[in-house]
């Protein structure tokens, strides 16, 4: 069973990703609020895959994706965030992440992304 990392500032948002994760038969081993969180528990909890909104306080998606692809040249990251952020977006996906999945989402492309990205 793949183990997943939810980081996203959003408490009603993790929930969602949460339930449509485990619905599909993944394990979410840790959540984070921002990307500060997410980078400091990614070393101990090793997950399988981060989920990372992009507008957080502290530290933002992109630049957490990019410290954790320091890290972790083979983290798995896919980034879940609203429209309007195309230029953070091609900056995301050209520092290492496998997708990116629109808010508001839909459970099944979630599930596609998730399954794409640990099939990679």
């Amino acid at each position: 069973m793949a183990r997943i990392m939810i980081v996203d500032d959003n408490a009603f948002m993790r929930n969602n990703l949460k339930n449509v994760l485990t619905q599909g038969g993944f394990e979410v081993v840790a959540e984070a609020v921002d990307g500060l969180e997410a980078v400091s528990k990614y070393d101990t909890v090793k997950p399988d895959l981060v989920t990372m909104d992009i507008t957080m306080p502290n530290m933002d998606g992109v630049e957490a994706l990019k410290e954790l692809r320091i890290r972790d040249g083979a983290a798995k990251v896919i980034m879940v965030s609203a429209m309007g952020q195309e230029a953070l977006v091609v900056e995301a996906i050209t520092s290492g992440a496998s997708d990116f999945v629109v808010k508001p989402f839909e459970s099944d492309r979630v599930i596609d992304a998730v399954n794409a990205a640990l099939a990679a």
